[in-house]
């Protein structure tokens, strides 16, 4: 490809949002990859951020990918191996032998260790912890332990504490000539001889104090200890109510185990959101990255589910065929009055699916959700049945007084619906929730469902009447 000549997909690739110089470092990329020597691309490779390289990776198809992960495999950057999505680590690992991943994520934290193995078949799992030192499996392993998204697998191992009787000067005297300690850390955990914590301090408070001090009594006793088998979620919402940046991990005998950082809850936050925005669309854990086949097959089984659920809807359209017949202006109108219902639904169901991951929506407050939902709904069925109902009357004008009774019929359908959409809104999540089934998964289809069966049967039942 001629140097002056643009890619018309990397025209399309660059977000709008992207600076200018991370395009352009990317359009050059891909013309590297395309036309470019190993040596020109590792040269031009050295301008990337890892993080920038990681977004890459995602944009580029799978031949040029296949290049790029040639040229860096040979040195892999542990971080850039880290920062890319799951599908697109697989690929990279998948490139590489047992001792080479082990290599790699010998240099990695814990945590990330963790991340990475945790996504690998058992056997190959198990291959690449036999390549690494002792020392740094064992601590991966504890992790591995635990069940997925609990406390436990995202903590780091890799922990600072000291004792109950050190001083200020034996802890700024062990932290400058300790060469075995984390590369990074802003807290400490002041723990007694059992291994439990007592407190934690942070680097700022032990510069600011006395050498004679003792830690146990500058140590904060307040501190948020976290037990390994917590959901990560829950974890992320600690961090939020009391504003950590480090919280400790501790096992059934309150033993200290690891730590959990605030970049670490970043990362639980944004993946709790884009999963449960993925469950409520009905696709999973697919990506924009995926196949044909592998997005088919993802979506198939919640469209089967709403195949099914638009059947009900349909059968009770069926059940008055003859009132139809006889005012073709019904079918017209139909799909308004399901069409609305659904809309409220869905907006009272994503505050609700909301208030219940943020632990906003307890057994305490569910009641009052319940009677707000209802007055909502009743308020906004009563207005939308008006303009609805108004509406009707103007467009159907032609047909005399049955403009008005169309009218009327739309409007207590209207706010049948709308009033049971508002509390399907918010029951059925709370149900689901209380049965242990998640409410982003299921609530969606159900929802839609009540009020299209509602909505219908509510309209053409008036309309018999």
């Amino acid at each position: 490809m001629p140097d002056n000549q643009e890619s018309p997909e990397i025209i399309h690739r660059i977000e709008p949002d992207t600076s200018v110089e991370t395009a352009a470092l990317f359009n050059q990329l891909v013309l590297l990859l395309d036309s470019g020597t190993d040596e020109q691309l590792a040269q031009h490779l050295d301008g990337f951020h890892h993080s920038d390289l990681a977004d890459a990776f995602g944009l580029l198809d799978r031949p040029l990918r296949k290049r790029l992960i040639d040229v860096v495999k040979t040195e892999l950057d542990p971080d850039l191996l880290f920062e890319l999505e799951d599908h697109l680590r697989k690929e990279v690992t998948d490139s590489l032998t047992a001792r080479e991943v082990a290599e790699v994520i010998t240099e990695m934290d814990s945590d990330e260790a963790v991340q990475v193995l945790e996504d690998m078949d058992e056997g190959d799992r198990a291959e690449v912890l036999s390549s690494v030192p002792q020392e740094e499996r064992e601590d991966i392993e504890v992790g591995l332990a635990f069940p997925e998204e609990s406390a436990g697998r995202r903590m780091q191992t890799d922990v600072v504490t000291v004792g109950t009787n050190w001083t200020v000067g034996q802890t700024i005297d062990y932290l400058r000539e300790e060469s075995d300690l984390p590369e990074e850390f802003l807290d400490l955990f002041v723990v007694d001889k059992d291994a439990r914590p007592v407190g934690i301090i942070s680097l700022s408070q032990i510069l600011r104090s006395p050498r004679s001090t003792l830690m146990r009594e500058i140590a904060d006793e307040t501190q948020v200890l976290v037990p390994a088998v917590t959901l990560q979620e829950e974890v992320a919402l600690l961090f939020e109510k009391y504003d950590l940046t480090t919280a400790g991990v501790i096992d059934a005998s309150g033993k200290l185990l690891g730590m959990i950082t605030v970049d670490d809850v970043m990362e639980v936050a944004r993946e709790e959101f884009e999963e449960d925005i993925l469950l409520l669309g009905g696709v999973g854990e697919e990506t924009i990255g995926d196949g044909v086949l592998q997005s088919s097959a993802k979506r198939f089984a919640w469209l089967l589910v709403n195949l099914v659920t638009a059947a009900l809807a349909s059968l009770v359209i069926s059940m008055f065929d003859a009132t139809i017949e006889q005012m073709v202006a019904l079918a017209v109108l139909m799909p308004i009055v399901a069409s609305m219902g659904g809309n409220a639904g869905t907006q009272t169901l994503t505050i609700t699916v909301r208030a219940l991951a943020t632990k906003e929506l307890t057994s305490y407050n569910t009641m009052r959700a319940i009677r707000k939902e209802l007055l909502v709904g009743v308020l906004n069925g009563f207005l939308f049945a008006l303009i609805a109902g108004a509406a009707t009357v103007f467009i159907f004008g032609d047909l005399g007084e049955t403009s008005i009774l169309l009218g009327g019929i739309i409007a207590g359908a209207m706010v049948i619906n709308m009033i049971v959409a508002g509390l399907s809104g918010v029951v059925l999540p709370v149900l689901l929730d209380r049965w242990g089934v998640d409410p982003a998964v299921a609530s969606g289809v159900f929802v839609t469902t009540v009020t299209d069966v509602v909505g219908f049967f509510a309209f053409l039942a008036l309309a018999s009447l």
